[in-house]
């Protein structure tokens, strides 16, 4: 029965302590992230959307698979903001089908574009492909969309896809080869703060995909003859390895740092 007597203090449960539940929420969601991560198999190829990265050697540590650092897999955040991407990138396929663009992003059988080289030990799977649309421009193009926090967007705006991000130009340049889509492809950022959208048409650099389709043959090549391709850097405190800015390119702190510069690099 309710007491409805306010004034007798009569108490009917004695006081709990609730939990923090957006602690307990997101440890449990973090706990089925990592979880999922955990049963991915790891790539056995070169993946044309790393070429662009400064160390050669880092490349390598990727393409073999080789363990991390310890501490150094992927943080629950980190695969929150990839899962975004992903979605954001649906998002704007989706308008961009909405605007009138005849976008192809999958084959018949669902899966994605994409190429394969050297005995299927290089490889690439581009976003889409758009065979035409209301805006004047040359078809059919590559498509590459991004999402991007508000700073790197803005950087992007700024600068352009070439200087602010040339790991993706270099994606953008091997994807238009190995395609043969020589066309300016269209490249969107999607700013996951305010759903802006950068839109930029990137030329063809032919000279770009070779220097990169040549990083892709040195990793495979070197894997195996069992040596190791040359670092970036001089020493350990270099950005390339410990993560930082440098000459206006942001480098996220390499996974294998310590592996590379301890007993066994």
């Amino acid at each position: 029965m309710i007491d409805l007597n306010h004034g007798s203090g009569a108490q009917y449960l004695p006081p709990q302590t609730l939990p923090d539940i957006t602690a307990a929420v997101c440890a449990a969601i973090d706990t089925g992230l990592a979880a999922r991560q955990g049963h991915e198999r790891p790539r056995n190829y070169v993946s044309s959307s790393g070429l662009g990265r400064a160390c050669l050697r880092q490349i390598q540590y990727d393409f073999l698979a080789v363990p991390k650092d310890e501490g150094q897999e992927f943080a629950p955040r980190t695969l929150r903001i990839f899962e975004a991407g992903h979605r954001g990138e649906d998002m704007v396929a989706n308008w961009l089908r909405l605007a009138g663009f005849d976008l192809r992003t999958e084959r018949p059988d669902g899966r994605q574009f994409g190429f394969s080289a050297l005995a299927g030990r290089f490889k690439g799977h581009i976003d889409g492909c758009l065979v035409g649309g209301p805006v004047a421009m040359s078809y059919p193009a590559l498509w590459e969309s991004k999402a991007l926090g508000a700073s790197s967007w803005k950087d992007t705006v700024k600068r352009g896809v070439t200087i602010a991000k040339p790991v993706y130009a270099a994606q953008v340049a091997l994807y238009q080869a190995y395609m043969d889509l020589p066309n300016p492809a269209l490249f969107t950022a999607l700013n996951r703060d305010t759903l802006e959208i950068y839109a930029e048409l990137i030329p063809f650099d032919a000279a770009l995909a070779q220097r990169m389709s040549d990083r892709a043959v040195a990793v495979v090549r070197a894997s195996d003859a069992r040596e190791w391709l040359p670092r970036e850097a001089a020493e350990p405190t270099s950005v390339v390895c410990k993560g930082g800015m440098a000459a206006g390119h942001w480098h996220p702190p390499c996974a294998w740092a310590r592996r590379c510069w301890g007993t066994r690099s």
